[in-house]
């Protein structure tokens, strides 16, 4: 059984194809990475895989399991899989740690563990407002990570951070995935953020 199968994907908007006929199966991964420029659909796919975005025709599988879109189930998304959008939103006004405790399917030791991999574990005491990018980017993956995905789909995560806050989270990414419990498909319109860490 492939852990993720992309079977003929079709998505329009509008007049233009943005997703043309894409077909993909994986039967194991740990990192998967698809590198493209701007407006090349990379956002759409991550969202069809997701289950965010009903795809025009074709289907998303995975681990057996057909992935319904909006059309399709009332609240969207797959329960495996945890999509961090490129511009993500975080709260205002609320402790880091009530914010994360509001997503987590966790118990409280194994989510202090995710706090410290995700290097948030000392800024919970703060109000989400009060953080920087870096800091709000780790934030929201950690609160992806509280509710056990078994694949984590990165849209350009890299994107608008410094180098010091890049490096860091890209040390982070590095540890989630050396876990082995998370696979973790990202994309970027860099190559050189995605391709070397890629399998």
């Amino acid at each position: 059984m492939n852990v993720l199968e992309v079977s003929h994907l079709f998505k329009y908007n509008r007049e233009t194809v943005v997703l043309d006929d894409i077909d993909v199966s994986f039967s194991s991964f740990q990192r998967l990475a698809l590198a493209g420029e701007t407006g090349s659909g990379k956002t759409t796919l991550l969202k069809v895989i997701a289950g965010l975005l009903q795809p025009d025709s074709g289907a998303v599988f995975f681990r057996g399991e057909k992935v319904l879109g909006p059309e399709e189930k009332l609240l969207p998304g797959h329960p495996g899989i945890a999509y961090l959008s490129q511009h993500f939103e975080l709260r205002n006004n609320y402790r880091l740690e009530d914010f994360l405790e509001m997503a987590s399917k966790i118990g409280e030791k194994e989510a202090r563990r995710i706090y410290e991999l995700c290097q948030v574990d000392h800024l919970l005491k703060r109000k989400t407002d009060q953080l920087s990018g870096g800091e709000r980017q780790r934030t929201a993956l950690a609160r992806l990570l509280t509710t056990s995905p078994q694949l984590l789909l990165l849209d350009e995560p890299y994107s608008n951070l410094d180098g010091i806050h890049k490096q860091t989270l890209k040390a982070v990414i590095e540890a989630i995935v050396a876990e082995g419990k998370t696979s973790c498909l990202m994309v970027s319109h860099d190559p050189l953020d995605v391709l070397p860490w890629a399998e």
